[in-house]
C-alpha cells in the first residue's frame, strides 16, 4: 500500500489532487511543557516529490510553509524544480501560500529543505477556553461552522447532539469529540481512500489521520464550534523508536474564546514540532499539488527531523 499514490484523487478525466493526512500518529512517551521549560530546537523538514508526465501538465501547489511561521524560518522553504520551470505564487481564498506552474514533459522533480525554529513546546492546552454563542463568533469563522465536501453536517448533526449534546461544553466538549473520534476509527494504511468523507468515516470505523480530522471537525461544527482541517508537518519529537516512514499531517484547529487551538484526534495527546502548511474547509481547499492532466507519481518522500545547533548552523 503505497499512502502517498493512494491521495491522487481523480476529479474529472485529467485532474488529480494530492492530500496529505494519510500519515500515522505516534503516541509521545514524555512530553515538555512551559513549566518544564522546554528549550528552543531547529527542526529540519522537506520533501520530494518525482512525476512522470507524457505532457507539459499544470500544476497548483500548496507545499510552501504557511506565512504565520515566516519569522521561524532559518533556511527558507524555496521550491525547487527539476528541470528548472518558472513559477508564480500567490494567496488562495484561507490566506495559503500557493504555486502555479507547468510540468514539462518527462520526469520532473518538486522538493525543499527548510529549517525552522521551534519553541519546543507541545500543542496549547487551555481547558478554561470557552465555547462562543453562534451570534457572536467573528464572521471569519463562520465558514467553519458550514458543511463542506469531507464534513457532511446535515449526515452528522443528529449523530453528533445525540453523542455530545449532554456532555462538557467549552474546550472540554472538544475533547470528548476527539476521545470519541480516537477510539471509534481504527487507524490503518491500508483503510487509506481518498474520497472517504466523515459521515463514511464515522460508519465504517477506519481510516487514517484525514480521516479522524474530517470526522472531528464534522462533529464540532455540529455542535456550533467553528473548526478547520490543517496540513502540514508533524514529525516523531518527544516520541519512542521506531519511528515509522514519515508523511505530511492533518489534523484540526478549533475557535474557543478569542483564537483558534489545535487539536489532533489521530493522536489524542499534545504534541511537539508542528509546522503549519495550509488549513481550509477540509483536505479539497488544501490539496499539496493539484495536477491538470495525466501524470504518475513516481516518489515520495517527506522528512521532519530535530537537528541539533551545528547543523543548523
Amino acid at each position: 500500500m503505497n499512502p502517498a499514490r493512494d491521495r491522487l484523487s481523480s476529479a474529472g478525466p485529467f485532474r488529480a489532487s494530492t492530500e496529505a493526512g494519510l500519515s500515522p500518529g505516534r503516541w509521545p512517551r514524555t512530553v515538555r511543557s512551559a513549566q518544564e521549560g522546554a528549550e528552543q530546537m531547529h527542526i529540519r523538514v522537506g520533501f520530494e516529490m518525482e512525476y512522470e508526465c507524457p505532457g507539459p501538465t499544470p500544476m497548483i501547489l500548496a507545499l510552501s510553509i504557511h506565512y504565520s511561521r515566516a519569522s521561524d524560518l532559518v533556511r527558507p522553504d524555496y521550491l525547487v524544480t527539476r528541470p528548472s520551470v518558472p513559477v508564480t505564487a500567490y494567496r488562495d481564498l484561507f490566506g495559503n501560500w500557493c504555486s502555479r506552474l507547468v510540468a514539462p514533459e518527462g520526469r520532473f522533480l518538486l522538493s525543499t529543505d527548510a529549517l525552522v525554529n521551534d519553541s519546543g513546546l507541545v500543542d496549547v492546552v487551555a481547558p478554561a477556553a470557552t465555547q462562543v454563542p453562534v451570534e457572536h463568533l467573528p464572521e471569519s469563522t463562520l465558514v467553519y461552522l458550514l458543511g463542506s465536501r469531507y464534513c457532511e453536517t446535515d449526515l452528522l448533526s443528529d449523530i453528533a447532539w445525540n453523542l455530545f449534546g449532554n456532555g462538557p461544553t467549552d474546550w472540554a466538549r472538544v475533547q470528548t469529540i476527539c476521545d470519541f473520534v480516537h477510539r471509534h476509527i481504527e487507524f490503518g494504511y491500508p483503510h487509506a481512500r481518498r474520497t472517504r468523507s466523515a459521515f463514511e468515516a464515522y460508519n465504517e470505523g477506519k481510516g487514517v489521520c484525514r480521516d479522524y480530522a474530517h470526522l472531528a471537525i464534522a462533529f464540532c461544527r455540529c455542535m456550533n464550534i467553528p473548526a478547520r482541517y490543517c496540513t502540514g508537518y508533524l514529525g516523531d519529537i518527544g516520541t519512542p523508536k521506531p519511528w515509522g516512514t514519515m508523511d505530511f499531517a492533518g489534523w484540526m484547529e478549533v475557535w474557543l474564546g478569542d483564537r483558534w487551538y489545535t487539536f489532533d484526534a489521530r493522536n489524542n495527546t499534545p504534541r511537539i514540532g508542528r509546522v503549519l502548511i495550509a488549513h481550509g474547509r477540509d483536505a479539497s481547499d488544501v490539496a499539496l499539488a493539484s495536477t491538470f492532466g495525466p501524470n504518475t507519481l513516481r516518489q515520495f518522500r517527506v522528512w521532519t527531523d530535530e537537528v541539533d545547533a551545528a547543523a543548523a548552523a
